[in-house]
């Protein structure tokens, strides 16, 4: 069985997955996107333990999602094989779904197309533009509020080439092996304060430095949207922090939407100890299948 794990950031996922590598033979799989980068430790909140998919590629490599689907899905069978259990952890909702199972991915833009439609998006507005998708491809426009520019400009670009961005399984809820998936929640205002103390504390461990190195070096268009990279980075240290809080409160509220997409997530009381969460999992997972414990 595979164990998942999906919460808001700074809810306390990496201490829950602590405290169940304590209690199990297990592995821990990151779902998180702008962990997959190396020489960001501090700024992209990497575990102390171990966990395989954390800083694992240079900041100018350009991540895909199908590229770290299949790292993940060797990862996790690679644990498996080994009679040990995977635990999935991820902030990354599409990261997290493509860790689980097989989606399968529109094909990639053709040379200029993305700039082309970004243009037409921009010229039209997002109404206008919403309208023609509806009249190319109606069952992707139903999905996609006019405002999300890039999803639109997507959604026009796959259009154009034959496809659909509602024709990929995004949606499925099937996993590929079976799998309890839990989250972890957090009144908002406690989800908040943590946020910012978050915030705080990476500065005060040297955030700064680590994202001014990392800003003077090539890097990829997905390197530059790691949360708190440009921030730390370029603003000011308290203006930093406000930005960094603020941009990750966003991420949150994006991050519990994704929660309530998951199929069958279990709900637990963020307010508890990593600890006591980590036998209530064990618990609930042990009902449907006996774990490998230490």
């Amino acid at each position: 069985m595979i164990l998942g794990l999906f919460a808001p950031t700074a809810s306390g996922k990496s201490a829950v997955a602590e405290a169940l590598l304590a209690r199990l033979d297990a592995e821990v799989v990151s779902a998180d996107s702008a962990a997959l980068y190396a020489d960001l430790p501090i700024v992209t909140a990497a575990p102390d333990h171990p966990a395989r998919l954390v800083g694992v590629f240079p900041l100018d490599h350009d991540i895909s999602v199908g590229e770290y689907q299949s790292l993940a899905h060797t990862a996790i069978d690679e644990i498996l094989d080994a009679g040990r259990t995977p635990i999935v952890v991820g902030g990354t909702g599409l990261y997290f779904r493509a860790a689980l199972g097989t989606l399968e991915f529109p094909p990639p833009p053709a040379p200029g197309e993305r700039e082309r439609w970004a243009q037409v998006y921009d010229e039209l507005g997002p109404d206008e533009a919403h309208d023609l998708l509806a009249r190319r491809d109606p069952d992707a426009a139903a999905r996609i509020h006019p405002n999300d520019r890039r999803r639109v400009v997507r959604a026009l670009e796959l259009a154009e080439a034959g496809s659909s961005l509602a024709g990929n399984r995004f949606w499925s809820s099937e996993h590929r092996h079976p799998t309890l998936v839990f989250s972890l929640a957090l009144i908002p205002e406690r989800l908040d304060n943590r946020i910012r103390a978050r915030a705080k504390r990476m500065l005060a461990e040297g955030a700064r430095d680590e994202a001014v190195a990392a800003w003077a070096q090539p890097l990829s268009p997905t390197a530059r949207k790691v949360l708190g990279l440009e921030e730390f980075a370029t603003l000011p240290s308290g203006e930093a922090v406000d930005a960094v809080a603020a941009a990750t409160r966003r991420l949150a509220r994006y991050q519990r939407k994704w929660i309530r997409r998951l199929p069958g997530v279990v709900t637990l009381d963020g307010r508890q100890s990593p600890e006591e969460l980590a036998d209530e999992i064990v618990a609930l997972a042990s009902t449907r299948e006996r774990l490998p414990r230490r």
